[in-house]
């Protein structure tokens, strides 16, 4: 599947030193130094194309666009993939109700969501990847783990034994009861009787009536959500024999820390042989009127909607970045307003010959995305700049400090 158009990435000069970059890991909770490589790989959870992107799901591919952009600036090779779940009970319940092609609603999400992505100047994947199309691996991840004991049958659809890894749960630290309740609301299926455990996990989905089908020597049938994500995540990434993990991020926002996270490292254990992710790092839920933004709740503000009303993307941008991106948040108007005033008084300052002095915000902004992407920090280095040159401070470079906001924080001046 096709990515969207790539994004032009300032140089940046020597003599500004980058620290290691530091990230909070959701299966401790603490915040760590990510191991100093030369490549990096980064898996992100993409969407299911059944609807526009909202603006939870621009803050979560901003966040790692951030970490890409970091470590990319470092000098370091990025090997970043995301999945698109063009196939799922969702997209196929919004097409019916609509009366469409699902493939058809599938493709204009897809294409939208595509163009969402470059207006909000986020560096696009090594690797797009649609479910459909990686259906073949799917199904051979499936029969891998099907020989290592970890999957069973209950009537004609197949389902993965959570508890054939001894380390499930350890990502999520949730009791079972808690286990329980969520898997109910995020796509599980606990009561189904047949199953050995109430938490295990569909993978292969016998075809039902007028519902699409691909072969499979389990029969015809689709995939189960976690399945693709950890199939996909195993083939698309360079292997590296020596790392103790077979990925150094697993990205998504918190809502799929349990199960959908939880379950896939399983996956990857059991068919890698290590652990799947050296850090599993999520972004906080962005609310709306007292509620998580969802399109079950249907309190959803739209970025392509927002744009075609006028905003500028990269106030959106600066909006989405202002607050720590682990932190549950509330969207509001307001933010909108004032991220669009603070980018008019950047842009403003910027194209003066005479500045304050720049090195030390770049040095700053460096310091600030280092330690877990502390963007309220990055935006409080640059708004002090800012009222230091219009006091009349001088002797820095306009040009520099805009390349590197853009390089570092993705807004393009």
């Amino acid at each position: 599947m096709n990515s969207w158009a790539s994004i032009y990435l300032p140089p940046i000069d020597a003599k500004f030193i980058f620290p290691p970059l530091s990230l909070r890991n959701s299966a401790s909770g603490l915040v760590s130094a990510l191991a100093v490589k030369d490549d990096y790989r980064m898996y992100v959870c993409g969407i299911t194309p059944y609807d526009a992107t909202h603006l939870g799901h621009a803050a979560t591919y901003l966040t790692f666009d951030l970490v890409n952009r970091y470590l990319r600036a470092m000098g370091k090779t990025v090997h970043f993939v995301e999945n698109v779940t063009d196939i799922d009970d969702p997209l196929l319940e919004r097409a019916r109700r609509d009366g469409v092609n699902w493939q058809d609603l599938a493709g204009s999400q897809i294409e939208l969501f595509r163009g969402d992505m470059s207006d909000l100047h986020i560096i696009p994947p090594s690797h797009y990847v649609g479910v459909v199309e990686a259906t073949p691996l799917i199904v051979k991840a499936i029969g891998e783990l099907e020989t290592k004991g970890a999957i069973y049958e209950v009537d004609e659809d197949r389902y993965f034994s959570v508890r054939s890894d001894e380390k499930f749960g350890s990502l999520a630290h949730l009791s079972q009861s808690e286990m329980l309740q969520i898997s109910a609301e995020r796509g599980g299926d606990p009561t189904r009787i047949g199953k050995r455990d109430p938490l295990d996990a569909l993978v292969w989905l016998h075809q039902r009536p007028n519902e699409p089908g691909w072969p499979s020597p389990f029969g015809a049938g689709r995939p189960g959500w976690h399945m693709e994500c950890c199939a996909i995540a195993l083939n698309y990434f360079p292997i590296d024999g020596k790392d103790d993990y077979l990925i150094d991020i697993q990205g998504g926002g918190s809502d799929l820390i349990f199960p959908h996270h939880e379950i896939g490292a399983c996956q990857a254990r059991i068919l890698g042989n290590k652990e799947f992710a050296r850090i599993y790092m999520h972004t906080g839920m962005i609310g709306f009127d007292g509620e998580k933004m969802s399109k079950s709740l249907g309190n959803l503000i739209f970025l392509s909607q927002l744009v075609n009303d006028g905003a500028d993307p990269m106030a959106v941008r600066i909006a989405l970045l202002a607050e720590k991106y682990s932190l549950d948040r509330v969207w509001q108007s307001e933010k909108l307003d004032s991220a669009t005033e603070f980018l008019n008084r950047l842009r403003l300052l910027l194209s003066r010959p005479e500045v304050a002095p720049t090195d030390p915000v770049i040095r700053k902004m460096i310091d600030a995305l280092a330690h877990d992407l502390d963007t309220p920090a990055a935006f409080k280095v640059i708004a002090d700049w800012c009222d230091e040159t219009e006091k009349g401070s001088q002797g820095g470079s306009p040009g520099e400090l805009a390349r590197a906001i853009d390089l570092l924080l993705g807004i393009a001046i």
